[in-house]
């Protein structure tokens, strides 16, 4: 399938180049300024630890206005020959191709994808195009467990700052792995290598121009993994140092479109999720050490403003998605929030849990258009942070990383909650709920 999509430019550059053990796929938009290093360190990497092996490196790019594809081309590798130690090298190719589709990361991740098919490629390794902490040996890590450990899937596994990574931290890492019983530390960790079998299987899917083509690639790739039993382990990569944003800014879209693949996944893999209980430690490669992070500046007070807001705004919706006595708790943690002091506010574990539970049943009801109940959850999803902010504030980066274990065993002990409440479950209290239109659905809050 992967060669007859393929554009023909595409197309024209696979001929060119036949085969290739090894692809390296980096998506772009407008990545001139940091790009130029990611594709050193692909270069130096696949030199100095796969020389034997013919490797091609594909930027896939979203349409850039500022010269990224010219940088990819143009980047060369310093004092190489320091890094080769007198080994046999097959050269590097380079291709900056435009993809074509929904724009989005997933939909550079296709074009990727069916490259690496075209060539026959062995493994492949995707890795984002604005990281700056990106080292050559990050290639082996990604790359070695697939060519010589007999994995499908590696996942990413390095230290971020506490506020770095804020959907994976309070809702995507504590909800795969309550449902599959994989600990992977970082689902959407955005730097992964595939196998060639399971390259095959995601190009066979379907679902290539919903959220996937989106921000839901990472998470939709991680999920397939897990749950069809592929051979997933991490990689150690040191810290990830990127253009981080401020989680109360910026990530709107991203949390809707991931969520939402979250939960889609979830109606597709039930007889799966249903049957798992408890977790268990993904394999972990290379060398863990402790390193040092850049620090992130979040606003909380506009948080828990967004958050009040929505109390209001969203009550109808809330209404719906959530159980009565989740719905109850928030409406009084609205209230509370009115009169508390900031450093006061705070969104317990076992709440939280219910809320991330109780959407995801309303997902699958479909009682509210889904795009309007997953943009309502952005105000809850900042609440849940503002309260991280404030309980972690003082904290050693240990000691967040324990925080962040108690609420994945909290999800997990609450798994019972959710099996009793999903649609199709008997005992269901909320299945009679009335619908909500799609127009009354909509609200002024935004982030």
């Amino acid at each position: 399938m992967g060669s007859q999509a393929l554009n023909k430019e595409a197309l024209r550059a696979a001929e060119s180049i036949r085969q290739a053990d090894i692809v390296v796929g980096i998506p772009s938009y407008n990545n001139a300024r940091t790009i130029g290093h990611v594709v050193r360190a692909a270069c130096a990497g696949l030199a100095k630890y796969f020389p034997q092996m013919k490797a091609v490196i594909i930027n896939s790019d979203g349409g850039s206005t500022d010269g990224t594809p010219q940088a990819v081309l143009s980047t060369h590798v310093e004092d190489a020959h320091l890094l080769l130690l007198n080994t046999p090298l097959s050269g590097v190719h380079r291709l900056s191709l435009p993809y074509h589709g929904i724009p989005g990361k997933g939909s550079a991740f296709r074009l990727i994808f069916q490259m690496a098919s075209h060539l026959e490629a062995k493994a492949c390794a995707v890795v984002d195009s604005d990281l700056r902490s990106i080292t050559p040996e990050w290639f082996d890590l990604l790359l070695r467990p697939i060519l010589f450990a007999g994995f499908d899937f590696v996942a990413p596994y390095y230290h971020r700052h506490k506020y770095d990574g804020t959907i994976t931290n309070s809702i995507v890492y504590p909800l795969t792995r309550a449902l599959y019983g994989l600990l992977v530390r970082q689902p959407i960790g955005g730097e992964f290598g595939i196998s060639a079998r399971l390259l095959k299987r995601y190009l066979e899917r379907d679902d290539w121009e919903t959220d996937v083509a989106r921000y839901g690639i990472d998470i939709w790739m991680t999920t397939i993994a897990i749950a069809e039993g592929y051979r997933v382990c991490q990689s150690f990569l040191g810290a990830k140092l990127h253009d981080a944003k401020d989680p109360g800014a910026d990530l709107s879209a991203m949390l809707q479109q991931v969520v939402g693949s979250v939960f889609s996944l979830m109606q597709e893999y039930e007889p799966v999720w249903r049957q798992r209980t408890g977790s268990e430690p993904a394999d972990l490669f290379g060398f863990r050490f402790d390193v040092g992070v850049e620090p992130i500046t979040v606003n909380v007070d506009r948080m828990i403003q967004t958050f009040r807001r929505g109390c209001t705004e969203l009550a109808e919706v809330w209404s719906l998605a959530l159980a009565q006595e989740t719905y109850e708790a928030v409406r009084r943690l609205g209230e509370a929030s009115d009169h508390a002091s900031r450093e006061g506010f705070h969104l317990e574990d076992e709440l939280w849990t219910h809320v991330v539970y109780d959407f995801a049943c309303a997902y699958r009801r479909q009682r509210v258009g889904r795009g309007h109940l997953l943009r309502s959850l952005t105000p809850l999803y900042l609440a849940r942070v503002a309260s991280f902010v404030h309980e972690t504030r003082e904290m050693l980066p240990a000691a967040v990383e324990e925080r962040i274990e108690a609420l994945c065993l909290r999800f997990e002990a609450e798994k019972p909650y959710l099996l009793e409440r999903y649609p199709g479950k008997e005992g269901s209290e909320r299945e009679q709920k009335p619908s909500l239109p799609e127009a009354a659905a909509r609200t002024s809050v935004e982030v």
